[in-house]
């Protein structure tokens, strides 16, 4: 399944990446790093160990232990009788037999070298046996000393870092992908030109991935040679992920066949560990994780990286806070908030004022604040579960906010809880993926457990304060597509200027490229708006609509009805 996607802009990868090479220095971090959670994972384990030997000790106690003996075989035979009645196993040791197997089979000399036999033995067998003697082998210490390796290796990794090149015209796509309990990030590469997708390297995680975000920060790496000042890069390609573990790993997408994360957030190598506090009256004890200003101390849920100050991301974790963290200093969080009592499950950063924060939990409440004067917290009452939150980049006041029921909501942010602008009944299941097009103002996609991806025109509505009928041009469905990828999970907009380009996945493993120029009926409504001049479908030729890497059948949604409807108004009800 895919969990969660990202893009990568196009020019910000590096042209020929580079190759992962691990120093004696990069192998002492590395064994230092799991040294440190080996003990505290041994810290653990002995005070589990501890309470289930207090637990157990009263049984052992009434426990008789079994009497062992070893007695002559002489003396033994006149033993017999009396064996088991006392509780005592009687083990004969014959001294004999020992003697006559070490005999046998020479044991005395079984570890001395016998080379000048083992050349006899060849000479009489008419031949020198494979592998009888090593003497005269030439070990080198490089290819390039050995006369009978003509391979260069050089030559041959030249070539196969050529068939990785980004040009400049190609996107980056990164997917959080689990089959078969192996998690890791595919890094596709897309080449819009030619309508091709394909995997271009992946890395392997070691948890279930629950959130992706880009950013270009120079982020200062566990391994290799400190860079002087002016050697130092000023921007970079880079990818936080958030997983079921509370620390937030960091890759370079630069660099492939990595093994361990340029930096981890929050690794909790030197903090103090939580004490095990017992809850509830059950045999069943659970650890009590009291979240803290430092690091968090549950899943990390969603991220968000600011824009405008590139040095800053933000976290939501299932302990309750959003923690926000200088990557230039990533070992403690810069600060932490709490703005809600259940797990945080969206944040998003304003694009007009990069400070205001929003954020969305499992408490039935959407938050935004100021992260400099966190006090003051504007909330908006919803009627189940936030699954995701975006901030309109035309009309940047406006709060749109998806949730567990199927409905999407837009509010005014500058108006803590009042009523929403406007709401879509978009599905019949949660809203798990929306996105707002970047270059398209009022083009809104959604896509849920239902399966159904739905592309929506919001065009008028977004500036209005007042209820749209169904009948409304304002907020209508343009299509519905069942794009054949079960449970859509994530949905999200390339951020290229002129872009119409939307990858989406979901719980079969898919991943497809779902170029909105390619429908005609988006391309009218973008032609009629005049939203968009790079969008205009006025090209000598229609663009390819999708772009697929399947994954194969997936047992779960064998029932997936590949349906699509083009301007699904009844899908729609708006308030």
């Amino acid at each position: 399944m895919i969990s969660a996607l990202a893009w990568v802009p196009k020019g910000a990868a590096r042209e020929v990446p580079e190759r992962f090479r691990m120093s004696d220095e990069d192998y002492a971090t590395i064994r230092a790093t799991v040294d440190a959670r080996l003990g505290a994972a041994s810290a653990d384990a002995a005070d589990a160990g501890a309470a289930i030997t207090s637990s157990t000790s009263i049984g052992s106690s009434l426990r008789k232990p079994r009497k062992t003996a070893t007695v002559d075989p002489e003396s033994a035979k006149n033993e017999v009788s009396d064996n088991g009645l006392d509780g005592t196993s009687v083990i004969v040791h014959d001294a004999n037999a020992d003697a006559d197997f070490v005999k046998e089979f020479d044991m005395d000399n079984y570890s001395s070298d016998d080379d000048e036999g083992m050349e006899a033995q060849d000479d009489v067998g008419g031949g020198s046996a494979l592998f009888s003697s090593l003497k005269g082998l030439t070990v080198h210490a490089s290819n390039s000393d050995d006369p009978y390796v003509t391979l260069d290796d050089k030559v041959n990794e030249d070539e196969d870092m050529e068939e990785l090149m980004v040009g400049p015209e190609d996107n980056l796509l990164l997917t959080a992908k689990t089959e078969d309990n192996v998690s890791h990030i595919e890094v596709h590469l897309y080449e819009g030109g030619e309508d091709n997708l394909f995997v271009h390297h992946d890395i392997m995680l070691p948890s279930f991935p629950l959130c992706l975000e880009w950013f270009n920060f120079p982020v200062k790496s566990f391994f290799g040679k400190p860079e002087a000042a002016a050697d130092a890069p000023t921007t970079g390609n880079f990818v936080a992920v958030g997983t079921f573990e509370p620390e937030i790993e960091v890759w370079n997408l630069d660099v492939v066949d990595s093994v361990f994360p340029d930096a981890i957030l929050g690794a909790e190598a030197g903090q103090p560990r939580q004490p095990a506090v017992a809850l509830g009256k059950g045999k069943k004890k659970r650890k009590l994780k009291e979240p803290n200003d430092a690091h968090h101390v549950d899943a990390v849920l969603c991220l968000a990286w600011n824009r405008a100050h590139p040095s800053l991301l933000a976290s939501g974790s299932a302990d309750t806070t959003v923690k926000l963290w200088d990557l230039s200093r990533p070992d403690r969080a810069l600060r932490s908030f709490r703005p809600h009592r259940q797990k945080v499950q969206a944040l998003a950063w304003n694009t007009a004022q990069p400070e205001v924060l929003a954020s969305g939990a499992y408490d039935k409440r959407a938050c935004v604040f100021d992260t400099r004067t966190p006090d003051a917290i504007g909330s908006f009452k919803l009627s189940a579960d936030v699954e995701v939150i975006k901030w309109d980049p035309f009309h940047p006041e406006r709060l749109f906010v998806s949730t567990e029921d199927g409905i999407v909501r837009c509010f005014d942010a500058r108006k803590p809880a009042s009523d929403p602008l406007f709401t879509i009944h978009a599905h019949d299941a949660a809203v798990s993926a929306m996105d707002l097009s970047p270059n398209v103002a009022g083009l809104l996609v959604t896509g849920a457990a239902d399966k159904k991806c739905k592309v929506w025109s919001i065009g008028e509505a977004a500036g209005s304060t007042t209820s749209s009928s169904d009948e409304s041009p304002s907020l209508r469905c343009l299509l519905t597509r069942d794009l054949g990828l079960g449970k859509v999970f994530s949905a999200t907009f390339a951020p290229d200027p002129g872009s119409c380009l939307l990858a989406v996945g979901g719980s079969r493993g898919s991943l497809t490229v779902w170029n909105l120029e390619g429908n005609p009926t988006v391309r009218a409504f973008i032609r009629d708006s005049g939203l968009s001049a790079a969008a205009s479908g006025e090209a000598a030729t229609e663009p390819q609509e999708f772009t697929v890497v399947d994954a194969g059948p997936d047992e779960d949604d064998e029932d997936d009805d590949g349906g699509m409807d083009d301007g699904d108004d009844d899908a729609m009800d708006a308030e």
